[in-house]
C-alpha cells in the first residue's frame, strides 16, 4: 500500500526567497496551537524542484530546514548528486510533541526546537532546525531555563573538549569565525547553550559538542523572544501522533538511541491518549514505521 501525506498538507512552490527560509510555519493562520487539542499536526509541507547542479546540502540551508530532516523526507535521492528536475518535498509540516510546553522545547529524536507563546490569548508555535550533540557529547534532557543573553559573545574552549581535540584554539573573539554565532543563551545546566553558528550546514545534524546550534537567521529571530528564566525542555521522542482535520496521523523518526521497543505500542498508546475513536490502518502504520521518513503521515481509515 502506498501512503500519501494529505492534499492539505502539500503546497507546490517552485522556489525560494534569496537567503534562508527560516522558521516556520511563515504564516501566521498555521501558527496557532489549539489548547483543546494539544498534539495538532501545524504547517504545510512545501515541494521544490530542483536545478542543475543543486545539492540538498544547499537546499536545506536555503530552506530553512535541517540536513537530516531533508534528506529523511526524501528517501532515494542522493543528496550530492540529486538529478535536475526531481521534486523534493520540504518537510515544513509537524506534530507538535505531547511534552511541548510555552517557552521552548528541544525534540532531540526530530533535531527541532519548538517556541511556544501567548499572543492576544492565543498559543502560537514557532519551528526551528536544531543541530545537537554527537555521540560522546550528548546534549543534555531534562528541564532547564535560559539563564544568560550575550549577544556577539566570545568562545573559549572548556578543558573537555582541548583534551579531546589538541590544537584547538583556546579563545575565539566576536566575528566571522566564532563558532557560537552571534548570539547566545545560556542554560541554567552549566556550559550549555542555545546558539549561532559560523557553520550553519551543521544545523539538522547530530556534529555539536553538546550545545543547540540555529541557523543564524533563527537565532536572531528567536534570541529578543527569551526573557530570562524562559522555561526550556529538552526531550527525546522519535514518535508523535496527532490529529488533523478528524484525521489520526503519526511521524516517525530514527530511534538512534534505540528507547522504543515497539513502536506499534508506542503509537497506540499516544493514540488512545487523544479525543479520537476512529480505526487505524495498521499497514498504513506499518508502512511508516518502516519508512522512518520524518513527516506527519495518515494512519487511520477514511
Amino acid at each position: 500500500m502506498k501512503i500519501v501525506l494529505s492534499s492539505a498538507l502539500l503546497c507546490l512552490f517552485l522556489s525560494l526567497p534569496n537567503g534562508s527560509w527560516s522558521w516556520y510555519p511563515r504564516l501566521q493562520s498555521e501558527s496557532y496551537r489549539d489548547r483543546a487539542q494539544p498534539t495538532a499536526l501545524l504547517g504545510q509541507h512545501r515541494t521544490y524542484l530542483l536545478g542543475p547542479d543543486e545539492t540538498l546540502i544547499e537546499l536545506a540551508r536555503r530552506s530553512g530546514t535541517g540536513y537530516l530532516a531533508l534528506v529523511q523526507a526524501n528517501p532515494g535521492i542522493d543528496p550530492w548528486l540529486p538529478p535536475a528536475g526531481q521534486r523534493i518535498l520540504l518537510p515544513y509540516a509537524f506534530i507538535l510533541p505531547q511534552a511541548a510546553q510555552e517557552g521552548i522545547t528541544i525534540n532531540l529524536a526530530e533535531l527541532r526546537l519548538y517556541y511556544l507563546w501567548t499572543e492576544r490569548g492565543q498559543q502560537r508555535v514557532r519551528a526551528y532546525p536544531v543541530g545537537i550533540g554527537s555521540e560522546g557529547w550528548n546534549t543534555p534532557e531534562g528541564d532547564f531555563t535560559v539563564a544568560q543573553h550575550i549577544e556577539r559573545p566570545s568562545w573559549t574552549a572548556p578543558a573537555t573538549i582541548r583534551a579531546a581535540e589538541p590544537g584547538t584554539a583556546i579563545s575565539i573573539p566576536p566575528g566571522p569565525n566564532n563558532p557560537l554565532g552571534d548570539y547566545w543563551l545560556g542554560l541554567s545546566a552549566p556550559g550549555y547553550g542555545i546558539h549561532g553558528t559560523n557553520k550553519p550546514f551543521g544545523v539538522g545534524r547530530r556534529v555539536s559538542h553538546g550545545c543547540l546550534r540555529l541557523y543564524p537567521e533563527d537565532i536572531r529571530d528567536l534570541f529578543p523572544r527569551t526573557a530570562k528564566g524562559t522555561p526550556v525542555r529538552i526531550i527525546y521522542q522519535p514518535i508523535k501522533v496527532g490529529l488533523h482535520n478528524g484525521q489520526l496521523f503519526a511521524e516517525i523518526h530514527q530511534d538512534l538511541d534505540q528507547r522504543i521497543a515497539d513502536p506499534v505500542a508506542e503509537v497506540l498508546r499516544q493514540a488512545t491518549a487523544l479525543p479520537w475513536q476512529g480505526e487505524i490502518d495498521l499497514q498504513a502504520l506499518a508502512q511508516a514505521i518502516a519508512d522512518q521518513r520524518g513527516v506527519p503521515v495518515a494512519i487511520s481509515r477514511n
